[in-house]
């Protein structure tokens, strides 16, 4: 019964393996400029961690193989340095897998975090809230109005609180229940949850940003490819999760122009 174990676990593992070796179920196409640098990430981390799982599963099954069922007058065999010395061979194995994710991550995780968005990037602001997304982008003055958490009001959409009559910055602000954005023009993506953990996820764009309550969140990035994709809630944020949801359109820059300049007159 244990040989017929230790070569389950080895098919099970070797199976598993096959589905991602031979890109069964490849990534969403990229369409961002720092796409390749986390989809390099992702391939490493398979590789890395996939060769450590079947290694480890493979030495089990012959562990099993070989000692489940020992001679009634074996002696109990220890292995050399005993309890500690497999501790630390265990701590020295799995932190030098982990420092070297870090090291293979750097270059894309330094570029999403670590570098600032150029000067001309176009802002927009990005609000979750149970359960939708709402955008908005600034006017013809390019600042935005400030945020009245005691104004924000669903039944008068007013989604981000503004005070059009006494904040002049808010005057012009546009806000969409849709996200468009310009061709290879770099976005500065900022951030902020209205009351609970939510997440901003566009697989194409290889962008996966948690909100998080209380913290003003940023990101930046380019879209190279027009298009219409979605935008999913991937934090469990209470019954109506699975329908949170919205679309982002990358539009030629004549194209966002006008469906700037139509948002505008709906305000």
């Amino acid at each position: 019964m244990a040989k017929i174990l230790a070569v389950t676990i080895i098919v099970i593992a070797i199976a598993s393996a096959v589905p991602i070796v031979m890109h069964i179920w490849p990534l969403p196409q990229d369409i961002s400029l720092h796409g390749h640098l986390i989809d390099e990430q992702y391939t490493d981390t398979m590789w890395e961690a996939g060769i450590s799982f079947l290694a480890s599963q493979i030495l089990l099954a012959i562990f099993i193989w070989k000692y489940s069922k020992p001679a009634p007058n074996a002696g109990i065999k220890r292995f050399p340095g005993g309890a500690a010395a497999l501790v630390i061979a265990a701590f020295v194995l799995v932190g030098t897998e982990v420092l070297a994710l870090g090291v293979f991550g750097a270059k894309a995780w330094g570029q999403a975090y670590f570098t600032p968005p150029s000067a001309d990037a176009l802002p927009v602001q990005v609000q979750a809230g149970q359960f939708a997304f709402y955008f908005r982008y600034p006017g013809p003055d390019g600042n935005f109005g400030p945020i009245h958490p005691n104004l924000i009001s669903e039944a008068n959409a007013n989604f981000y609180g503004l005070d059009t009559t006494n904040d002049q910055d808010s005057k012009d602000d546009i806000v969409t229940a849709e996200m468009a954005i310009p061709v290879n023009r770099e976005i500065h993506l900022l951030m902020h949850s209205k009351d609970l953990g939510h997440s901003f996820y566009v697989p194409e764009l290889r962008v996966h940003q948690d909100f998080v309550p209380g913290l003003d969140l940023s990101i930046h990035f380019t879209a190279t490819k027009i298009g219409k994709y979605e935008i999913v809630c991937t934090q469990l944020c209470g019954l109506g999760h699975y329908n949170m949801k919205a679309y982002l359109e990358v539009k030629s820059q004549a194209d966002y122009d006008a469906w700037l300049k139509q948002q505008a007159a709906l305000q």
